[in-house]
């Protein structure tokens, strides 16, 4: 499906096939198992959720995928990314920050609480670095 040039969308779109925007839409975009391209004319300001995101053209929002967010020459992104793959081409652009965890929104802050748990193991060499210095003591 392809939304042309001189469509202007305000609040959600949804669907359940692969789609083109070469318009400008504003608001939530959620197409969970699809592609989205967004167009080198297109103008998104809006929360972006879907398989994979095609980025040719401006977006002003966060966007998830569950595979790729793919930003290519001269597309531009203003936003967080959360997807477990993310290709930004040589002269795009992109301001924000990318969290590339594999699975969905949710394992995001599993694995935020999992950061801590990985500390762990750090504090047995800590151990041994304090059984250096008793024994440079002697």
């Amino acid at each position: 499906m392809n939304i042309g040039k001189s469509v202007v969308i305000k609040g959600e779109l949804n669907g359940s096939e692969d789609l083109t925007i070469e318009g400008q839409v504003e608001g939530k975009i959620e197409l969970r198992q699809n592609v989205l391209t967004i167009g080198p004319n297109a103008r998104i300001k809006a929360q972006v959720f879907a398989k994979s995101v095609i980025v040719l053209g401006e977006v002003t929002g966060n966007v998830a995928a569950s595979d790729k967010v793919d930003i290519r020459d001269n597309g531009s992104v203003d936003g967080d990314i959360a997807a477990p793959r993310v290709a930004i081409a040589e002269g795009a652009h992109f301001r924000g920050s990318i969290d590339m965890q594999r699975t969905g929104e949710k394992s995001g802050k599993a694995a935020a609480e999992s950061k801590p748990a990985e500390s762990k193991p750090a504090a047995p060499p800590q151990q041994a670095s304090s059984t250096a210095p008793a024994g440079a003591g002697r």
